[in-house]
């Protein structure tokens, strides 16, 4: 029994490993087929990509062969061309050649005339001089001499001829460079201000303002050093002094007590205090802005204040401040336009009043005080040259100076601005509109650019074009008759139609 079943197990393990190596041997035998399948389709992946690569190859060939075979034409054909050009320049220059030969043996052949001539011309001289028994120096100036007897009064009238007309084209230049200048600078006018009124909102604050026994008023009076005035018109009340920054200081003052109703000695005191740094404050400001204004700029910053004061004071009714200010675009252009200095021209116009901020406190002129002003402040002495000479106290030394004194009288003669009172001013103004709307079929009339100018609104209906162009005419014509005013004045009309309906 037990050696039966041990062969049993023999066998069967014998049985087992035949299939194991039988089942490994397909398993091989499978593996190397597919191997070979994959071996075989590589390598006809190969031959397709090796024929497409010869493919390309054959292209690429094919097409290189034709690019260098058209290289080598355009080659050939430039090579042509640059060896037609070599040609073309190789016969150039020998024309060239050929031609500076020629210039050069023409050159000789003048030369040779030139001395030829030179040695005539000098044989005659030569000559002349002997028979006549005179140099040639002597004989050119005798001819010149008889020349001038023949022909001096000739000689003089066109010589005069030509004096009268420059001196004529010289006076219509500056007509048209003055007017130029006044046209392009805008004009205002300051009121004639000669006192400082403030508004009072009832009567009853007279009496606060004066205080029991005036002491409120002395209080005032003495603190700001301004007279005040109670009883010159209703509704107001006037400061009087001859400092305008003091007179605006204590208008600030009076007018900061009204609103707070609060006016007493130890009130006016404090108010004034702050009134003054206010003031303060609007001087620099002013003096800034009109420094800015004018183009003038590198002024130490005192000066621009002492030029701020300007803004209070007032001459013939122009304030001062704008009055410079207005010089200074003028300068600028008339300076631009004879080529002088514009910068200098600006600066000497702005500053050339600077004296009058301290003139009532200093002894001198303001133009003697204002040059000590800027030489404190080392302004440019070419600006001092050029404003000192504004009012004729001083030679013009520069053409700068001429130009400020100039422009100084163009800004104090125009219409309006000062040479006669703010009274005056008006009536004029008022006589221009009146002489414009006295006119049949004019509706509105309008004296503007202080009093320069006068813009007439007509009716339509009753004026036709040309009836516009004949009411201008007459109306300048008026104006000429019966006004007189320095400058000049613009009659400007206006006609318009408007048509205005309504749709509902």
């Amino acid at each position: 029994m037990t050696v039966p079943l041990f062969a049993f197990v023999v066998i069967a393990f014998t049985l087992g490993y035949l299939a194991r190596y039988i089942q490994s041997r397909v398993r091989a035998s499978s593996l190397e087929l597919t191997l070979e399948r994959k071996v075989l389709a590589a390598q006809e992946d190969a031959q397709r990509i090796l024929a497409k690569a010869e493919e390309k190859a054959e292209t690429l060939e094919r097409e290189t062969k034709q690019e260098l075979s058209e290289l080598k034409k355009r080659i050939e054909t430039r090579e042509e061309h640059i060896l037609r050009k070599e040609e073309t320049l190789d016969t150039r220059q020998f024309s060239l050649e050929s031609e500076t030969e020629n210039v050069r043996t023409r050159i000789e052949e003048i030369k040779n005339i030139k001395a030829a001539l030179d040695t005539r011309a000098a044989y005659i001289d030569t000559k002349l001089a002997e028979v006549a028994g005179l140099s040639k120096d002597e004989a050119y100036a005798r001819m010149i001499r008889d020349l001038e007897k023949q022909n001096e009064a000739d000689l003089l009238a066109r010589l005069r001829k030509l004096e009268t007309a420059s001196g004529d084209a010289y006076d219509e230049k500056a007509k048209r460079l003055l007017t130029a200048a006044v046209h392009r600078i805008g004009n205002t006018l300051s009121p004639d201000i000669m006192t400082s009124t403030v508004e009072i909102p009832s009567e009853d604050i007279k009496g606060k303002i004066i205080g029991r026994e005036g002491r409120n008023i002395r209080a005032f009076e003495h603190a700001s050093g301004v007279d005040v005035l109670i009883d010159e018109q209703p509704g107001t009340v006037t400061l009087s002094s001859f400092d305008p920054v003091r007179r605006e200081i204590a208008r600030v003052a009076l007018e900061a007590l009204i609103a707070d109703g609060r006016i007493q000695p130890a009130k006016i005191e404090e108010v004034l205090e702050t009134a003054r740094a206010n003031v303060a404050e609007t001087v620099r400001a002013m003096g800034e802005k009109a420094a800015f204004e004018a183009g003038v700029t590198g002024l130490h910053p005192d000066l621009v204040k002492i030029l701020g004061r300007l803004h209070f004071r007032t001459s013939y009714g122009q304030n001062v401040l704008w009055h410079s200010v207005e010089m200074a675009h003028m300068a600028a252009i008339l300076a631009e336009e004879i080529g002088a200095d514009v910068a200098i021209s600006r600066a000497g116009a702005l500053l050339h009043d600077i004296g009058k901020t301290v003139s009532q406190e200093v002894a001198g002129t303001h133009v003697e005080i204002g040059i000590r002003i800027l030489k404190k402040y080392d302004v440019d002495e070419r600006v001092i040259l050029a404003m000192r000479a504004h009012h004729e106290e001083y030679p013009y030394e520069t053409i700068e100076s001429m130009i400020v004194q100039v422009v100084d009288a163009i800004s104090g003669g125009r219409p309006g601005a000062r040479r006669d009172s703010l009274e005056h001013y008006i009536k004029r103004i008022r006589e221009i509109e009146e002489i414009a709307t006295e006119i049949p079929g004019v509706e509105k009339a309008f004296a503007i650019s202080a009093g320069r100018e006068v813009r007439i609104i007509v009716n339509p209906r009753e004026v036709s074009d040309y009836g516009a162009e004949k009411l201008a005419r007459d109306v300048a014509a008026t104006i000429e008759e019966r006004l007189r005013y320095p400058g000049e004045i613009k009659v400007h009309v206006i006609r318009e139609t408007r048509v205005v309906t309504w749709a509902r």
